[in-house]
């Protein structure tokens, strides 16, 4: 096959059918070092690595997505589209908009809530609300509740914009639309998976909190999310 604009791979079998997706580049290096047998860089186009190997002897790619909803969406559809993905899980980081959600907390989302207009450019679909798969969300809460992990199923804020003028937005977005934390990828993922009939969900970890204003650090956020890797990569096969 040809390579995409973005993935170097020519031959889509070194793909697994499930892929992870931190945004950080170097949180895929991370889980390859650390986690995965036999790991094999399959693609670096930008610094944005991909590596396929073994969890516990089942097969598994581990790729960054970057930050943001435009290049997780490059990445994921491509993957879906190209490669023969069918499942692609986000695990990456999230601001809490609430005290009940500390740093470090795992959450698995259960909708994407978003002021993005990426569903109607790519497909008409005019929803401010997506949704993972169900089967996929499904596996990832029986993962946590087999590894002993509490994993909290909430509403995230996908946003497009890191930096707002208007700080307090989201006291609105919890208290009006439900949204419990800020991420920057969910809705674009599930939007692929919906225009490409596979099948996408989301886990994060609490890297800060809005209300406490407790923050964690780069290498934190790169190096110890361990509890949401575990329950993710449970999906190898």
């Amino acid at each position: 096959m040809i390579p995409t604009p973005h993935i170097s791979v020519t031959d889509k079998s070194k793909f697994a059918k499930t892929v992870l997706m931190p945004g950080d580049p170097l949180r895929a290096k991370y889980i390859a070092e650390n986690f995965l047998e036999n790991a094999e860089l399959i693609s670096s186009v930008r610094g944005m690595n991909a590596y396929t190997g073994t969890y516990k002897g089942r097969r598994i790619t581990v790729m960054g997505s970057g930050m943001g909803m435009p290049s997780i969406g490059i990445y994921s559809f491509e993957l879906f589209q190209f490669y023969g993905v069918e499942n692609i899980v986000r695990i990456g980081s999230a601001g809490s908009y609430s005290t009940d959600l500390n740093v470090f907390d795992v959450v698995l989302v259960s909708e994407a809530f978003s002021e993005s207009s990426y569903a109607k450019v790519q497909w008409g679909c005019t929803d401010n609300v997506l949704l993972p798969s169900k089967e996929l969300h499904k596996k990832l809460r029986e993962n946590a509740c087999k590894l002993g992990i509490p994993a909290k199923e909430i509403r995230v804020n996908s946003s497009d914009v890191f930096y707002r003028n208007n700080f307090d937005i989201y006291k609105e977005l919890r208290d009006v639309h439900g949204c419990m934390a800020v991420e920057m990828e969910a809705f674009s993922l599930f939007s692929n998976a919906m225009v490409t009939g596979k099948k996408a969900a989301c886990l994060l970890t609490i890297s800060d909190n809005l209300e406490t204003m407790e923050v964690t650090t780069s290498e934190q956020r790169q190096n110890s999310f361990n509890e949401m890797i575990k329950i993710a990569l449970e999906l190898a096969e």
